[in-house]
């Protein structure tokens, strides 16, 4: 049994059963909610490893709950469930912070590759840890790149998974302008498409930039992407 532990929300208890018995079936501790309310709940209780959530549920709905525990400083991976799957809709979560969007129906095997990758937090297509320094300097901040961690002088500075995976890309090649498309690539956004790549870069400017609107380190290169220049 794995000490991964996920809280999966869904108003449908069928679906909750389901999704309960395949991620025990592969190691993992798994509770249950079945709306917003009742998620909160369990959240004052224990500090699960990733969060598996419903956009369309009564009540409190999926999208207001993800943006009120990112604002409450929760950075556990968020992957949304929902039966709308446009890219507009998956930009939309991407905004209220989360860090997937599955689209209703999946397959449970797709889920849990998705879970795994979150969990991991692997930083896709970085060169060799041995042809990298191993911190960068963000002004006050500095970036293990070994460990994706970033922190400050007052300790850790929380990032959800897919503000680490994009900061990770970013630091593979500091410098260097990467396009929207690449970077899409490496954080497999392929499918949501280049502008999930500026909803993330915005939501990163919030955790590295002084002021996000005047950048100083992650900086947009008209008609070519970004770049991360770090310095002090």
């Amino acid at each position: 049994m794995s000490d991964e532990h996920i809280l999966v929300v869904d108003d449908d208890p069928r679906l909750l059963r389901l999704l309960q018995r395949y991620l025990s079936e592969n190691g993992y501790r798994v509770s249950t909610a079945l709306d917003a309310g009742s998620a909160r709940e369990v959240l004052a209780r224990i500090q699960p490893d990733a969060l598996v959530l419903d956009v369309t549920m009564p009540g409190e709905d999926g999208l207001s709950l993800t943006n009120s525990l990112r604002r409450d400083g929760l950075s556990l991976p968020i992957l949304l469930l929902t039966a709308r799957g446009e890219p507009a809709d998956r930009i939309g979560g991407l905004e209220a912070g989360a860090d997937d969007y599955l689209g209703k129906p999946f397959e449970p095997r797709e889920l849990l590759l998705r879970l795994r990758a979150h969990l991991r937090r692997v930083v896709p297509s970085l060169p060799a840890v041995n042809e990298l320094p191993e911190t960068l300097r963000l002004g006050e901040l500095e970036f293990d790149i070994k460990r994706g961690l970033l922190s400050g002088p007052e300790g850790p500075v929380h990032l959800t998974g897919g503000e680490a995976a994009l900061l990770g890309v970013l630091t593979s090649q500091p410098g260097t302008v990467l396009s929207r498309e690449a970077i899409a690539r490496a954080l497999d956004m392929d499918e949501i498409g280049e502008r999930a790549v500026d909803v993330q870069v915005t939501r990163l400017r919030r955790r590295i930039e002084v002021d996000p609107k005047e950048p100083r380190f992650l900086h947009t290169v008209r008609g070519k992407g970004y770049v991360l220049k770090p310095g002090r």
